[in-house]
């Protein structure tokens, strides 16, 4: 129809569609083929699904497998990990694009540490210095062991197992410092991104460089983002796995460990495979909405 906008016609399922759904299927096919007559291997799923769910010999009701424990524990890095590294790469960010050279080169410097370092290197100096320096000022391991039970009930809901807190704590300060960087270059390129004008009109209405930044440059330069922001917050749900290496106890490590304890390798990891999936889908499902709502006009 003339006149209509690029992109309005509504989807329609075709031929090619078809045929690349049959590519998929018989690629997987394959694979399953190869596996079992290569390696040998005898599919059993059978004995996979206690490690999701499983029936508590002691009081018979249904309890979490240990599959289901990592990826709680995922979730809540992801959680926490969002927040935290959008709070450093905000901050990093404006520091980036600030008149002052002193914040400048500090943001420029822990960008240019953070991206050009291999991310197991990364991990595993800071997690180290972590753990040895600055968690043990921080008192975790005091607070989790004295702690009231009303408050170990709230640790133990939002972080876990509280005698793990100290490990958490710092798997979490790795990933949101690692992933803050990322950040801070895609909060930079939006304010960047922002027309100088916009700058000038703030300026001509007595507005201090503070308030324009939060009543005008940063409400546009969010539109601008949403969506390197939310590639970059779905990639930090996959990236938590990094964390396995440092016996942080998320799906990873939990899924390695049952891998090999059960000899059933494939099953295991195609069932992580897809909570990971899950997990990915579902926030670009959420960010896909907020981007079509922010995307579209006042009235």
């Amino acid at each position: 129809m003339a006149g209509s906008a690029p992109g309005s016609a509504k989807p329609r399922f075709g031929w090619i569609d078809v045929g690349v759904l049959a590519v998929l299927a018989a690629a997987a096919a394959y694979v399953v083929h190869r596996v079992d007559a290569v390696l040998h291997y005898r599919w059993d799923w059978s004995g996979v699904w206690v490690y999701l769910l499983r029936i508590d010999p002691r009081t018979g009701d249904w309890a979490l497998g240990l599959l289901l424990k990592g990826f709680i524990t995922t979730l809540r890095l992801a959680l926490f990990g969002i927040i935290l590294a959008a709070l450093v790469g905000l901050v990093f960010g404006l520091a980036r694009t600030s008149k002052r050279l002193f914040p400048r080169l500090v943001a420029g410097l822990y960008v240019e540490l953070v991206r050009n370092m291999p991310p197991l290197v990364f991990i595993f100096i800071f997690y180290f210095f972590l753990s040895s320096q600055i968690v043990p000022l921080l008192g975790i391991d005091r607070l989790a062991a004295t702690t009231s039970p009303a408050l170990a009930g709230l640790i133990e809901l939002a972080f876990g197992d509280r005698r793990l807190l100290a490990n958490f704590v710092s798997g979490l300060f790795c990933l949101v410092l690692f992933e803050g960087a990322y950040i801070t270059e895609i909060v930079r390129a939006g304010v960047l991104s922002i027309d100088k004008g916009q700058w000038e009109a703030g300026d001509s209405l007595g507005l201090t460089r503070l308030q324009r930044m939060r009543l005008v440059i940063l409400p546009q330069a969010l539109r601008r983002i949403l969506p390197a922001l939310a590639g970059q917050f779905i990639m930090l749900v996959k990236t938590s796995s990094i964390v396995s290496l440092i016996s942080i106890q998320e799906l990873t490590f939990i899924a390695t460990e049952v891998a090999v304890t059960s000899g059933r390798v494939f099953e295991i990891w195609i069932l992580v495979a897809l909570l990971y999936f899950a997990v990915s889908a579902l926030l670009s499902l959420a960010f896909h909405r907020l981007e079509r709502g922010a995307a579209a006009p006042a009235h």
